[in-house]
């Protein structure tokens, strides 16, 4: 992976973004769905120097110092999960390329918030970014993803 080039073209991708909005007042084109997701894999990749399974693979996204990893991307208030995974690592991504890191941890500490609850019909919990960074304070600093240096 070119290190320099790929937050280059991550960031030109919001900078589309905008001109369209721009272009179409009113109208969104936001990353969302695939797109978003793929974007938080390849930014996980990048910055964590995870090792990505093939797409759509259950629960996981990849692979990192022998961890299964699902990684989760958003741009809102909050992340769906569906399943438990060994760890998680979720990401609130910014319009300029950067991100947050909401929750960087053991999958079974998030998965216990939803685990009780009858499953909703599209199979997908909902959970509040605030709540995933309130127990990312929990999370001690060995069981966390480091990040790579630039």
């Amino acid at each position: 992976m070119d290190s320099e080039r790929f937050p280059r073209i991550v960031s030109s991708i919001y900078d589309l973004v905008h001109e369209l909005e721009a272009m179409f007042p009113g109208r969104h084109f936001t990353p969302d769905g695939h797109m978003l997701g793929s974007l938080g894999e390849a930014i996980a990749s990048f910055h964590y120097g995870i090792t990505l399974l093939p797409a759509s693979a259950f629960c996981h996204d990849g692979e990192c110092r022998g961890r299964q990893v699902q990684i989760k991307a958003t741009q809102t208030s909050r992340v769906s999960i569906s399943s438990e995974p060994e760890h998680l690592l979720v990401l609130h991504l910014h319009p300029d390329g950067s991100f947050d890191e909401i929750y960087n941890g053991p999958g079974n500490i998030v998965w216990n918030l939803v685990a009780h609850k009858p499953r909703p019909k599209n199979g997908q919990y909902q959970l509040p970014i605030s709540r995933l960074r309130q127990l990312m304070g929990e999370v001690p600093y060995e069981q966390r993803l480091g990040r790579r240096q630039a």
